[in-house]
């Protein structure tokens, strides 16, 4: 089993909060979820919605990201300069080169179009990452 996911999101922590909410809800307290905000609104709406513990800015994400088991967060957390910014070059470099596996939701709000992905609404999204999860888990 994963020790610990880490939860990655930015500006106001809003996504990072319903992925917690799905996983504590799937998992209970049986998982560690640490909440890694690029800043502190994006942290503690994260740890309201569940996280054991929360981290922000550059430096928790580098240095937690290079620990944890599992990375879950949109795909922008892989691309330095989203999030209007808040995301450093930094950042997407720690996550990328994590040896965490990572999964990542298609959605951004960059100019970016991803093929092959559907439009999706977020809670649909939500419960193919928990699924996705759950498999990974049983196979550890």
């Amino acid at each position: 089993m994963f020790k610990n996911i880490c939860v990655i999101d930015g500006r106001g922590g809003g996504i990072g909060a319903s992925i917690i909410k799905y996983l504590r809800a799937e998992f209970e307290e049986n998982i560690e979820l640490l909440a890694l905000g690029t800043n502190v609104i994006a942290t503690s709406q994260m740890l309201r919605a569940g996280a054991n513990k929360g981290g922000s800015g550059e430096n928790a994400i580098c240095l937690n990201a290079a620990k944890a088991d599992c990375i879950v967060g949109t795909i922008s957390i892989t691309w330095a300069n989203s999030m209007l910014g808040e995301l450093t070059p930094n950042m997407a470099r720690a996550v990328t080169s994590s040896p965490a596996v990572k999964i990542l939701i298609p959605l951004c709000q960059e100019p970016i179009e991803i093929i092959g992905t559907s439009d999706e609404p977020l809670p649909h999204l939500l419960e193919k990452m928990v699924k996705k999860i759950k498999e990974m888990i049983k196979n550890v």
